[in-house]
């Protein structure tokens, strides 16, 4: 009878131990696939639209900015995707929240911005995240 209580104490180490390698592993993050991607993909189109979007909440300029080139694509695959955005962002002639015909701003009102975005995606449920942005004027 006096095993019992050590069978215990033994079975619930080995469950602790368990929980704590299983914390460890999620903040872990392991990366199944990597993979350059073209910008129609469909994950990748919706990711696009989305940080354009952000991007004109976010910006304190009048005019409506849209990506007029897209550099590069990455898709990452884990347990959601995380997509790796390096685009060409210009100034519109529409002032916000017009976006429909719009097209580049021309002389001094022109600009164009560089931007990296990294963004946590899980498109099936529309939930988005940037995990890093850093954009450059020309």
């Amino acid at each position: 009878m006096m095993a019992e209580p050590w069978q215990a104490l033994r079975l619930l180490l080995a469950i602790l131990l368990t929980l704590m390698a299983l914390t460890y592993q999620a903040r872990k993050k392991t990366f199944l696939s990597v993979q350059e991607v073209t910008a129609i993909e469909n994950y990748a189109k919706d990711s696009l639209q989305w940080i354009t979007d952000q991007y004109n909440k976010e910006s304190d300029d009048k005019y409506h900015f849209r990506i007029f080139r897209v550099l590069k694509v990455q898709k990452r695959i884990t347990d959601h995707l995380e997509y790796h955005l390096n685009v060409e962002m210009q100034r519109t002639t529409c002032q916000k929240p017009e976006t429909t015909n719009c097209v580049p701003q021309e002389g001094e009102l022109h600009k164009q911005v560089n931007c990296f975005f990294s963004v946590f995606a899980i498109p099936w449920f529309e939930q988005y995240k940037i995990l890093n942005k850093t954009c450059s004027s020309d």
